[in-house]
């Protein structure tokens, strides 16, 4: 999918007009479409407005991720000491034999999430 079908996309999903993105970004109606046709691309500092319009990562925008977390999320405070950007990086630092007991408890506490259900 290229930028501009993304771009599309999300604009969709949120029910959002070109013209109502087009305020938000102080551009024309044109360009917003011209986005979404491919015929131009946004400048880095139009690439972060979308980005906190859509709560998505920059590079989700640019299709170098396909998790949509934005900045703010990543650096939400899950506990006193901990954010999410946290957690991910001591997650992707765990080896094998942890990934795979990490895997078993994720699912022992989704099991007792949904018998309390």
């Amino acid at each position: 999918m290229k930028f501009g079908e993304l771009l599309a996309k999300l604009r969709r999903e949120n029910g959002i007009l070109q013209k109502e993105l087009a305020t938000y970004l102080n551009v024309t109606v044109a360009t917003i479409s011209n986005y979404e046709k491919g015929v131009h691309s946004p400048d880095y500092e139009t690439l972060v407005k979308l980005a906190d319009f859509f709560d998505v990562s920059t590079d989700y925008l640019l299709q170098r991720t396909n998790y949509r977390a934005s900045i703010d999320t990543l650096n939400k405070r899950l506990f006193i000491d901990y954010t999410v950007s946290d957690l991910l990086n001591a997650i992707l630092a765990l080896d094998e034999n942890n990934m795979v007991a990490l895997k078993d408890y994720y699912e022992l506490l989704l099991l007792r999430s949904s018998m309390k259900k």
